[in-house]
Formats: C-alpha cells, sequence, structure tokens
C-alpha cells in the first residue's frame, strides 16, 4: 500500500511530537540517582542501614549503600575515597588525625555466654586472666567443669582495641581459641558452644538474648550490661560510635550525615539499643 506523501509528513510529525512530550515528562524519572557510599563498623552499619532507608523515602534521588568490615576499613576508605563517610565504632588515633569523627550514638561493650552457664559476671581481673590463659576452666568461676573456649575479636576491629584499652592487654597477649569478625559471628559461636565466651555489642547481646538466641549478656565490674549503664556513666567499657569524614564531603553526603547527627533518628538509635546523643 502507497501512502500519500502529505499523511507520511502528518504522521512523521505526530510521532515526532509524542516522542519529544515523552522524553520531556520522563526526564525527571530517566535521571540517576546520587550514590552515596558508606563503609566500616558492623556495629554502626545496621543503623546507619535503618536510617538511609528513611532518608531514601524522603530523597528519592538519593540512593545510600552501606558496606559493613571492621571499623579500620571505614577509615582507610574514608581516606582512599572509595567511600563517602566511614564508619566507626571507636575514637580516632592520633595518627588518624587528617579526619573528622561525627559521633551520632554512643555504646557499650559486654560480654556474652552461654545462656546454660551459670556465671553472671566478671571483674576486670578475671577477664585478663581467661583471656590470657590463667584460667582455663569455668570451674574456677563457679561454673561447670569445661575448659573456656576463648573468642577474640580479629584485628581491624574496634570492639577488639577498646577490650585491650578496657584490660590493659595487647593483641599479642591474648590466648584466643576463636577469631571472629563481625557481632553477629561471636554471638554465633556463643550460641553454639556452651563453654565459649565473647564480647560484643551491648545492643547486639542484648537484642538476640530477647529473641531467644541461646547466649547471655553478664556484668562487668557489678555493674549490669544495659543502656541506662552506659548513658550514666556507670558501666566500665563504653564507646562513641561515629561517622567519619575526610576534608569535606559531598553536599549529599554532608546532607545526610546532619541527618544522622540530628534528632531525628533518636528512635532509630535507641531501637538499636544504643544511647543517643543529647542535642
Amino acid at each position: 500500500m502507497i501512502w500519500p506523501i502529505n499523511l507520511v509528513k502528518k504522521r512523521f510529525l505526530l510521532l515526532s511530537l509524542l516522542s519529544l512530550a515523552l522524553t520531556h515528562c520522563g526526564g525527571d524519572k530517566g535521571k540517576t540517582p546520587t550514590q552515596i557510599t558508606l563503609t566500616g563498623s558492623s556495629t554502626v552499619a545496621p543503623l546507619a542501614a535503618d536510617a538511609a532507608k528513611r532518608y531514601e523515602t524522603s530523597h528519592p534521588e538519593v540512593r545510600i549503600d552501606v558496606q559493613s568490615g571492621g571499623s579500620s576499613r571505614g577509615i582507610a576508605d574514608t581516606r582512599s575515597g572509595l567511600a563517602d563517610l566511614g564508619m566507626a565504632s571507636r575514637a580516632l588515633k592520633p595518627d588518624e588525625n587528617d579526619l573528622t569523627a561525627h559521633r551520632i550514638a554512643m555504646d557499650g561493650v559486654c560480654v556474652i555466654v552461654h545462656r546454660d552457664n551459670p556465671v553472671a559476671g566478671f571483674d576486670k581481673q578475671q577477664l585478663i586472666d581467661i583471656y590470657t590463659g590463667k584460667i582455663e576452666n569455668w570451674k574456677a568461676l563457679g561454673g561447670p567443669d569445661r575448659e573456656i573456649v576463648v573468642a577474640n575479636k580479629a584485628e581491624g576491629r574496634a570492639t577488639l582495641e577498646v577490650f585491650l584499652d578496657y584490660t590493659g592487654l595487647d593483641s599479642a597477649d591474648i590466648q584466643a581459641d576463636v577469631v571472629v569478625g563481625e557481632n553477629q559471628q561471636a554471638i554465633k559461636t556463643v550460641a553454639g558452644n556452651p563453654a565459649a565466651i565473647g564480647y560484643v555489642s551491648i545492643g547486639a547481646a542484648v537484642s538476640e538474648a530477647e529473641v531467644g538466641t541461646p547466649i547471655k549478656p553478664v556484668s562487668c565490674d557489678g555493674v549490669p550490661p544495659t543502656t541506662e549503664a552506659v548513658a550514666n556513666g556507670e558501666f566500665p567499657i563504653t564507646r562513641p560510635l561515629q561517622i567519619i569524614t575526610k576534608d569535606d564531603p559531598s553536599p549529599a553526603a554532608q546532607a545526610f550525615l546532619d541527618y544522622l547527627k540530628s534528632a531525628e533518628i533518636d528512635d532509630l538509635v535507641e531501637s538499636h539499643l544504643y544511647v543517643p546523643i543529647s542535642h
């Protein structure tokens, strides 16, 4: 069938106008979202991820990728530019003064044992003796006649550094049977072995115990591991949860950082059993 030339021109014009209209209407929808990447502490990551989901709801032009891997990773990635923002569950060291730390919450580090272990708590010296191999059997602490399985955190983990600071030990002093990374690995190790001992974030420990995971957060120096004890300064092992920056973040990253530092996420901080920062 042969179309008349004027009809062909009209059809071409209509198709061109339709294509232009669709391009104009869908231009904003096709725009690539601004990407923000956070890496670091496995303690901070769940809180940051929940905050990111909420933030994206009201900022659809932004996509936030939260990756764990330890505080050392977050600091290194921020330094190198691989991450827009780092996450660290410890204070910065003197040789990290090229970076800036922004506190978003406070946390405590508590010791955990299996739920069936009758031992209810430790003092500092007992923990030193356990982790250096001087106390090897639970019987010496009022527990069962079983050898203690010591779970220690891997190098680069802020929880390890906080624990070492509290005990006054060096990494070389610790006689570990198991080396773990993220909080969940430590929790699984203790939950799966009635003779094991480990240490993790209070928030992670209490949350897992509440849902039935067979672990027990125990007292330290006579103080129960609670967010209240962290908030009032009674608990002996505490640490800041921080976002790390280098130089000036991008406008999008700065806006999300401001959100993380605001009272708008206080309910999320509390839901993870951390202590909000006073505003």
